[in-house]
C-alpha cells in the first residue's frame, strides 16, 4: 500500500458560525467561517467538497417573514372570508399551527379535515391497530369529531404529548372563527361542507387540487398559493408560498428562502478566489428519511434543497462493492481482489448504471436529497450552532 493512500472517505463537519441577522452579507460570512474552520482544525478544502447552508439562516438574512395578519388578509382575499375547508394539514406546532391561526383570522368558519390514522409526514392521530380493531376503512370512511372521540378517545402525540385534534380546534376558536372537525382521506369529502378549500398537503398537493377542481370546487388554494406575493410589506415565497415556513414568534412565520441561486454561485466563486478549489454549494432544509420509532417522515419542506450549484445535479452512479466481491470476483482475495474492483470502478464511463446488477441497492436518489439529509442530521435542529456543513469526500470512490 502506498504511503500517501487516503484512508478516510466521506467526512461531514458542522461549521460554527456567528448568529446571522437580516441584511448580513451571508456569502462573505459563510466563506469566512469555512476558511477559519479549515485553518483552526488543520484540514484543507478540496475540489468537489460541498458547502451546505441551512435554509433558515438564508431566509433570516433575507428578512423573509410574514405575520398572522398578513396570512389572514391573503386568505380572505383569495377565499372570500366565509366557510373555508382546510384539509390535510400536518400536525405540527412549529410548521402549521401559526399558519392555521392566520387562516382562521381570515374566515368565519373552518371545516378542518384531518387525514387519519396519520398526517402526510407520519404523525399519528390514532394507531393502525386501533383502526383495525374498530373495523374502520380509512380510505372510504368519513368520521365526525364525535365519532372519532367515541371510537378512539384522546390520542396524544408520542413525542410532543399534544392532542392535536383539541389543540387545532381550540386555536381556531381563539382566533374568532367557528370550527368543525372531520376525518377523511378522500379530498372530495370536503365538498359536502364547502366549495372554498385550502389543501395543506405538501408532496401530494397537485393531485389533491386537481381532484377537487375536477369535482366542482369553486376555489382551491394550496399552501403554495398563500403568500406567494407580498401582502403589504410582508415577505413571501413566489414558488412555495407558506410551504416550508416555520414559526418565528407567536405572531410571525419565517418563510422558505426566496430565490437563492445567486448566493450559492457567489460562495462557490469566493472559495475559488481564496483557495483555487472548485467546491459545490447548496442550501438545505429538512432531510428526507423516515424515523422507525415515531413513523415520522422528516421532509416537511417542499424540497430538500431550494438552490444548488450545477455539480450537484443528478443522482449517484455507483457500483455495489459487496456485489462485485461476492459475485464477479468471488474467487479473488487480497490485492488481486482490490485491483479487480478498482479496475471495475475505473471502467465506469459515466453512462447510467440503472439495470446493471452490480449497481443494485445503491439507491439512486437525487444528490441534493442525499447530501441534504446528511447535512440535516449533522447540523441537528437545536443548539449545535452549526448552520453550515462541510461535506468532504462525498464523490470519492474506492479508487481515490
Amino acid at each position: 500500500m502506498s504511503t500517501n493512500e487516503r484512508r478516510v472517505g466521506t467526512v461531514s463537519r458542522g461549521i460554527r458560525c456567528p448568529i446571522f441577522r437580516e441584511g448580513d452579507d451571508l456569502a462573505a460570512m459563510v466563506t469566512q467561517s469555512v476558511l477559519e474552520a479549515a485553518e483552526s482544525d488543520g484540514f484543507e478544502l478540496r475540489d468537489r467538497d460541498v458547502i451546505s447552508i441551512t435554509e433558515s439562516v438564508v431566509a433570516r438574512v433575507q428578512g423573509n417573514y410574514a405575520s398572522v395578519d398578513d396570512i389572514a388578509a391573503d386568505v380572505k382575499a383569495k377565499l372570500g372570508g366565509e366557510t373555508v375547508g382546510v384539509i390535510f394539514p400536518i400536525l405540527s406546532r412549529n410548521r402549521f399551527a401559526i399558519c392555521l391561526r392566520g387562516i382562521a383570522k381570515g374566515c368565519k368558519k373552518i371545516v378542518l379535515m384531518l387525514s387519519y390514522p396519520s398526517d402526510e409526514v407520519g404523525n399519528e392521530l390514532v394507531s393502525l391497530d386501533k383502526i383495525d380493531a374498530a373495523g374502520i376503512n380509512p380510505y372510504s370512511d368519513v368520521l365526525s369529531l364525535e365519532k372519532y372521540r367515541e371510537l378512539f378517545g384522546e390520542n396524544r402525540h408520542e413525542f410532543t404529548g399534544v392532542d392535536y385534534v383539541a389543540y387545532y380546534g381550540d386555536l381556531v376558536r381563539e382566533c374568532g372563527a367557528e370550527v368543525e372537525i372531520v376525518f377523511a382521506n378522500q379530498p372530495r369529502a370536503i365538498l359536502n361542507y364547502t366549495d372554498c378549500i385550502i389543501n395543506c398537503d405538501i408532496h401530494t398537493r397537485k393531485r389533491t387540487k386537481r381532484i377537487l377542481l375536477e369535482a366542482g370546487a369553486k376555489v382551491v388554494c394550496s399552501l403554495d398559493d398563500i403568500l406567494n406575493a407580498p401582502v403589504g410589506g410582508s415577505g413571501c415565497n413566489e414558488k412555495y408560498g407558506l410551504l416550508g415556513s416555520n414559526k418565528s414568534t407567536e405572531d410571525t412565520v419565517k418563510l422558505f428562502p426566496r430565490e437563492c441561486r445567486g448566493l450559492v454561485i457567489d460562495i462557490q466563486q469566493r472559495i475559488m478566489d481564496a483557495t483555487g478549489k472548485h467546491v459545490e454549494v447548496m442550501v438545505y432544509g429538512d432531510g428526507a428519511f423516515k424515523d422507525p420509532q415515531g413513523k415520522i417522515w422528516e421532509l416537511a419542506d417542499p424540497v430538500v434543497s431550494p438552490a444548488f450549484t450545477d455539480g450537484l445535479i443528478g443522482t449517484p452512479n455507483e457500483l455495489k462493492l459487496k456485489y462485485l466481491a461476492d459475485n464477479d470476483f468471488k474467487d479473488l482475495s487480497g490485492e488481486a481482489l482490490k485491483k479487480a474492483i478498482s479496475d471495475s470502478i475505473k471502467a465506469k464511463d459515466g453512462s447510467s448504471l440503472v439495470g446493471n446488477m452490480a449497481a443494485q441497492g445503491t439507491t439512486p436518489r437525487q444528490l441534493t436529497d442525499l447530501i441534504g439529509s446528511l447535512c440535516d442530521l449533522t447540523s441537528g435542529s437545536g443548539d449545535k450552532g452549526t448552520p453550515v456543513v462541510l461535506v468532504q469526500g462525498y464523490f470519492d470512490n474506492y479508487t481515490n
